[in-house]
């Protein structure tokens, strides 16, 4: 079969275009500095980014085209091109920030910074902060998103409520009685629910959000840590840092349906657009264990770089 050069050229282009689309998920490594990237199809590291002294949170924007990191010892918000893999620029901010989310509507960043006791919101389009709101709880970690975009759930690591946020009126306006040491949140992508995790009660607090009620108070494992939502809406996945395993929680029964276990100090997760697999990221065993949904097993350890923070999963 003969094929023009017109023909090669195009598939060629067909084939660049995919392998710059291939899944990966990324990895913020505090000790080392670095992000791991992991491809998802084989699960191998296939690269890694510098970013900082101290990556943590991390998301991406809507298009996927850029990955915001925040960065511990100097106080910024790295902004790394994902399709160059280096820093581009960074974005200053407060002492200490933490958890980086972005809006579903991909307008806003929200950062938690520990040592202002603040949220601070960047602006996505110009790359700029714009405002910050302080929080009736201490030493915030995570300041996440509702599904529609109108409020941010903060948890704070000297607290024992939930500080909400009102995006619009740039404020807080309620605050959610939980457990002692709130840590991950994640709502369930219909918007209904929002499951925290309370670190020193060893319990996730399930929310429902148009009330703000506490709905149900779920036995987890010791020193409960992250929190990742599949995309059906009908498990939560959380992490037991003291018991080196994962908790599934079944949303229907608000009840624990099987443990899993995976590295030491497992943190901060996520989970592929499918939902077939998450990826959990273990601190002190220095790599991300893959655990299949479907089968509820671990099937995979993945050594990345040291004291891994968590895993990104652009959507």
């Amino acid at each position: 079969m003969n094929l023009s050069i017109k023909t090669i050229t195009c598939m060629l282009s067909i084939c660049c275009a995919a392998a710059q689309a291939a899944p990966f998920a990324y990895v913020a490594n505090e000790r080392t500095g670095n992000i791991s990237i992991i491809d998802i199809a084989t699960d191998t590291v296939v690269g890694d980014i510098a970013a900082g002294k101290k990556p943590r949170g991390m998301t991406a924007s809507k298009d996927g085209k850029q990955l915001f990191v925040s960065d511990q010892p100097a106080n910024a918000l790295q902004i790394i091109d994902v399709a160059a893999r280096k820093l581009t620029g960074k974005v200053d901010i407060g002492e200490s920030p933490e958890g980086v989310y972005r809006s579903p509507d991909g307008k806003w960043l929200a950062v938690a910074v520990e040592e202002d006791n603040s949220v601070y919101f960047i602006n996505v389009a110009s790359g700029r902060q714009e405002f910050k709101v302080k929080t009736e709880g201490k030493n915030p970690e995570h300041a996440v998103f509702s599904r529609d975009s109108k409020w941010v759930f903060v948890s704070a690591e000297e607290a024992d409520i939930v500080d909400v946020i009102d995006v619009a009126a740039r404020k807080q306006v309620a605050s959610i009685k939980v457990g002692k040491r709130p840590r991950g949140i994640g709502f369930t992508p219909d918007g209904k629910f929002a499951y925290v995790a309370c670190e020193i009660d060893n319990n996730v607090h399930a929310i429902d959000v148009a009330t703000r009620k506490v709905l149900a108070v779920i036995p987890a494992g010791v020193r409960v840590n992250g929190v990742t939502v599949h995309p059906n809406s009908k498990t939560v996945y959380v992490s037991n840092g003291g018991d080196n395993n994962i908790s599934v929680i079944d949303v229907a029964s608000n009840k624990v349906t099987k443990t899993i276990a995976v590295g030491q100090r497992p943190w901060n997760m996520a989970i592929t657009a499918d939902g077939k697999k998450l990826y959990v990221a273990n601190g002190r065993s220095n790599s991300v264990s893959v655990i299949d949904t479907e089968k509820l097993d671990k099937v995979n350890d993945i050594k990345v770089g040291e004291l891994p923070w968590g895993v990104y999963i652009p959507e």
